[in-house]
């Protein structure tokens, strides 16, 4: 819980203290069950000067458990979960309460619970995390950002990820990388790898996914080799397509999703090497350069060099949609892993598009605005940027947009209301949506 929670708590037991003197609140351990409640000092107004504790009789963990839920009701569901972590008694309230979950409804009365049928505790957090997907769905809808943005490296930056709301850039406690020839692993900060492939075991890779402990290596020769990432050796060699294999994902049900240069997709088991299914584009020749997988909805999602955007599901095989959202090639798109609803591209033209995943309709498309809201400093060598991003139209003429506002996005990787982006220069960006600006 953070701490302006903390402080309106404090508060609310200062004012139950009574008396017109002054309090002092700590936090102090009570009770052999590991809970932290609040102990107040007071001081009479009387003269005595003498100190009275509060602890248990006051504490904040002796308020009535309806109480307990009103005063959640009127927190955002993201502040209840960290709430929810406190201790166990407020976990229970959270989750367990009837009260809690029924006053939470009324309040958030747009988004309606489904799964009464299941047990509370369950159908409170799928309620939950309902309300977050709505919240991060509309923040994207209305394309109202600022983006930040400083220098992440000395050298250019053409990758990232985000984990937990850490960006990775490659500085991560492991860093799998690819060479034309070579697979390397390497540790943070460290200066030996903690494996390198021979050269020559596979001819000249093109692109690389992988699931702890398997690297898959995506081949010029149209076949993939599968890598344990400890002892360094290959372990399998599939073939995936016909001509080179440019873009690959990874499924949770040991699956090889790959596509190719001739717009196709194929995928393979990756623990027999059969090729169980095969899909092209309706438009050849397009080049496929990146796939994202989403395991909820089963729908793969490919950027091609051609500007289209592609969704296919992977349970028949068949194309759900294609559309061109871009004049230029697509090198990346991506989506939050429990989100069935939006999808971010970016590419070539340095734009940011949010599309549907359903229909790939185009729901917004950003720049990022010249003007500078502030300039902030994460230490004394780190200096961030803040702008505003700017909404284009549907029909805006790319070539009235300066090329500094919007450098190629040559990676991206969604969060909970934000992206972040690299283009292959020195400075990496987050976009972080909001409600309102």
């Amino acid at each position: 819980m953070d701490a302006s929670h903390r402080g309106r708590y404090s508060d609310f037991d200062a004012r139950a203290g009574g008396g017109g003197g002054k309090s002092n609140l700590t936090i102090e351990p009570s009770g052999s069950d590991g809970h932290r409640g609040f102990a107040a000092e007071s001081r009479g107004s009387g003269g005595s000067g003498g100190k009275r504790s509060l602890t248990g009789s006051r504490s904040i963990y002796s308020l009535d458990v309806d109480l307990l839920c009103t005063i959640f009701s009127l927190l955002d569901h993201f502040d209840l979960v960290r709430c929810s972590v406190v201790c166990k008694a407020w976990y229970h309230v959270v989750y367990t309460s009837s009260l809690m979950r029924d006053l939470y409804e009324k309040r958030n009365s747009c988004i309606k619970l489904t799964a009464k049928s299941l047990p509370l505790e369950i159908s409170t957090k799928l309620y939950l995390g309902e309300l977050a997907m709505e919240e991060h769905k509309l923040s994207f809808r209305r394309a109202s950002a600022k983006v930040d943005q400083w220098n992440g490296h000395h050298t250019r930056v053409n990758i990232c990820r985000m984990k937990r709301g850490v960006v990775l850039s490659g500085v991560g406690d492991k860093i799998v990388g690819l060479t034309n020839s070579k697979l390397c692993i390497w540790r943070r900060h460290g200066q030996r790898g903690i494996f390198q492939s021979h050269e020559g075991v596979f001819t000249r890779g093109l692109c690389m996914s992988y699931i702890d402990p398997e690297a898959v290596i995506g081949c010029e020769d149209g076949r993939v080799r599968v890598f344990d990432m400890y002892s360094g050796k290959c372990s399998r060699i599939f073939r995936v397509h016909s001509g080179p294999v440019t873009c690959l994902a990874l499924t949770d049900d040991q699956l090889i999703i790959g596509g190719s240069t001739f717009g196709n997709i194929a995928v393979v088991d990756l623990t027999s090497g059969e090729r169980l299914a095969f899909a092209r584009s309706n438009y050849c020749p397009t080049g496929l350069k990146t796939l994202s997988y989403n395991m909820n909805s089963h729908l793969l999602f490919a950027g091609s060099t051609s500007g289209y955007a592609h969704c296919w599901d992977i349970r028949t095989m068949r194309s759900v949609w294609e559309t061109r959202v871009s004049p230029n090639v697509i090198y990346t798109v991506h989506h939050l892993s429990i989100d069935t609803s939006t999808l971010a591209v970016g590419g070539l033209d340095g734009v940011l598009r949010i599309l549907d995943q359903r229909t790939g309709e185009i729901l917004s498309s950003l720049v990022m605005d010249d003007a500078a809201i502030s300039i902030k400093s994460a230490n004394d060598n780190q200096k961030v940027s803040e702008k505003k991003a700017r909404s284009l139209p549907q029909n805006a003429c790319l070539y009235n947009v300066p090329r500094s506002l919007r450098p190629p996005i040559t990676c991206l990787s969604v969060g909970m209301k934000k992206i972040v982006t690299t283009h292959n220069e020195k400075f990496i960006r987050i976009w972080r949506f909001q409600d309102n600006i």
